[in-house]
């Protein structure tokens, strides 16, 4: 596999750091909406953090709005125990907004495969791996064909594609057709009614 030249590279790091800025700035009045609601709702913390794995298997620190209660962390009972507007956030992906900082951080990209667990990591076999390559993303290939309601098969193998053909156009035909699917409502749960878990992980979907 070919690597990416250097002016891709640049590129794809100036879009990521144009493109979260101005969400960040433009979406700001719906950040703290979305933090008073939580707040209002079921107290603090606001934001949820969790160690997730970078590229190169580097873990960071991945932020989140919180959607789930103080309830015992049991991810096949995660769905019972979203706070009141836990469901509406995860609908809409608004409980990932947090992970713009992630991105201008260097994190994160605004595309790439999304971010898993340590303990996830650890399973991982040189094909899975292929995913670490990358910074991982707030979308991406898998997420605009499925999300979860995709097979963990599936995704991976939608995340190495994406690996292996990544460029500037691809980034911003995902980034074209990312809002689409939110609003469709595509995948945001699986086929079971809730979010898979490969591994344990309170929070953990895409």
């Amino acid at each position: 596999m070919p690597a990416p030249s250097s002016a891709h590279s640049t590129a794809k790091r100036a879009l990521d750091l144009v493109g979260a800025g101005l969400l960040l700035v433009g979406l700001s009045p719906l950040l703290g909406l979305v933090a008073l609601s939580v707040w209002l709702d079921d107290g603090r913390p606001i934001l949820f953090a969790q160690t997730r794995v970078g590229r190169g298997g580097v873990p960071f620190r991945l932020f989140k709005f919180r959607t789930l209660t103080h309830e015992p962390d049991d991810p096949a009972r995660a769905a019972a125990h979203k706070t009141g507007v836990g469901g509406v956030l995860r609908r809409w992906a608004l409980d990932e907004l947090p992970q713009l900082w992630n991105v201008l951080r260097g994190e994160m990209s605004l595309v790439g495969p999304r971010p898993t667990v340590p303990d996830q990591v650890a399973r991982y076999g040189p094909h899975e791996r292929r995913r670490l390559r990358v910074r991982p993303g707030l979308t991406g290939w898998a997420q605009i064909h499925g999300r979860n309601a995709l097979s963990w098969p599936e995704r991976i193998d939608r995340d190495v594609w994406y690996v292996r053909n990544r460029s500037l156009r691809l980034d911003l035909q995902i980034l074209a057709r990312t809002p689409l699917i939110l609003v469709r409502g595509v995948g945001v749960y699986g086929a079971d009614a809730k979010n898979p878990s490969f591994s344990p992980g309170s929070q953990l979907h895409a």
